[in-house]
């Protein structure tokens, strides 16, 4: 058999989950990792639609529901690429790359409740087919599942995962309350955003390490690479969230912005406006913008009003975009994206090491 073929969709798959390109893979022993990523990654996803099976009809479908719209598996390929660090991915290595989906995965149904989401992976949430009550329960039907899959590889692993959603869980709550008085409200979101996100992108990493039974000693690198990696990630949505309007995915324009949500961009701009004029009218009229379309005033506007509304919000919104504190915020992505990759210096030179310092330049770069 050629590598044509196969390399191909190695090259597909991997640049969906990490932004890698057929490039990265030049060498025999590159390709053979790329392969060993890609085997493995057939297997988890097989695993994945078994597990979030159930034989209630309801559960089946409401569980299915996000699985099947798509994802980036990125948490997945990570546990699989630590694992060439050991033995690969042995049968440990694939029942923890599919706990950790699943527990992303039900993380997403319960963020969409919180933050009212309209959609996920361009389809409607769960919530919008079905309702919060619904969305909430299909989430804790599989942290379940994905909590059933973890038992199966030791105390270790229940107490890694444990630790991880107790992380999650004060995430979405710090970020639910806000920071208190007295708080830099920077370093609180981004103290969040290691939470929410970086927690679990670390412990992907980790059981990687731990479960291809990878020297020790490689353990805390990947996990600090996760972390501040899953930081740079959500920075870089910041950003995209104020891009135009997504005609693939049906995301609008300042979904954040609109939900309440204090992006990074929006932060900077609170502290521009203590000091700079200019800053201050843009940040007056956002929030006026935004609280004029979600108020009880804005849900009894007249079309026209609101339609002027909107075309009002989306200009202040192309503004903040082009304001510094939008570079501000890419600056401090590719910070954390950097500080990522030194994390890396002791794991040995080779295709891990290369393809996670790869992975980190592409979060910085992508635009979706």
């Amino acid at each position: 058999m050629t590598w044509s073929t196969p390399l191909a969709r190695r090259s597909k798959t991997l640049s969906a989950s990490l932004g890698l390109g057929e490039k990265l893979f030049a060498s025999s022993e590159e390709r053979r990792f790329a392969d060993a990523i890609e085997s493995g990654l057939e297997t988890v996803e097989a695993g994945l639609l078994k597990e979030v099976a159930f034989a209630d009809d309801m559960a089946d479908v409401t569980s299915r529901y996000l699985l099947e719209a798509g994802g980036k598996r990125i948490r997945p390929v990570l546990t699989l690429l630590t694992a060439q660090l050991g033995e690969g991915a042995t049968p440990a290595v694939i029942t923890a790359a599919q706990a950790v989906e699943i527990t992303h995965l039900a993380s997403l149904y319960h963020d969409d409740v919180m933050d009212e989401a309209e959609l996920r992976r361009g389809v409607p949430t769960a919530q919008h087919v079905w309702g919060n009550s619904v969305a909430i329960l299909t989430g804790d039907l599989l942290f379940a599942r994905a909590s059933k899959l973890v038992a199966s590889l030791g105390e270790g692993a229940i107490k890694l995962q444990a630790d991880t959603f107790e992380r999650l869980c004060l995430g979405q709550l710090h970020e639910t309350i806000g920071p208190r008085s007295g708080d830099d409200p920077i370093e609180h979101y981004l103290q969040v955003l290691a939470d929410k996100t970086g927690s679990l992108i670390a412990a992907a990493a980790q059981m990687g390490v731990i479960f291809s039974n990878a020297p020790e000693e490689f353990e805390a690198p990947v996990v600090a690479f996760g972390e501040k990696i899953g930081v740079a990630f959500q920075l870089i949505d910041d950003v995209i969230d104020l891009a135009e309007a997504d005609a693939e995915t049906g995301k609008t324009q300042g979904t954040d912005l609109r939900s309440g949500v204090a992006t990074l961009p929006l932060l900077f701009l609170r502290r521009a406006a203590l000091t700079d004029a200019a800053s201050a009218e843009l940040l007056a009229r956002i929030e006026r913008n935004v609280d004029d379309l979600e108020g009880p005033d804005g849900e009894g506007s007249s079309l026209e009003q609101r339609a002027a509304d909107e075309a009002e919000l989306a200009a202040a919104i192309a503004e903040l975009r082009a304001h510094p504190v939008t570079a501000q915020t890419l600056d401090e992505a590719r910070r954390w994206a950097d500080d990522a990759v030194a994390a890396l210096a002791p794991l040995p030179d080779g295709p891990v090491k290369k393809a996670l310092t790869k992975f980190a330049e592409a979060v910085v770069d992508r635009s979706r």
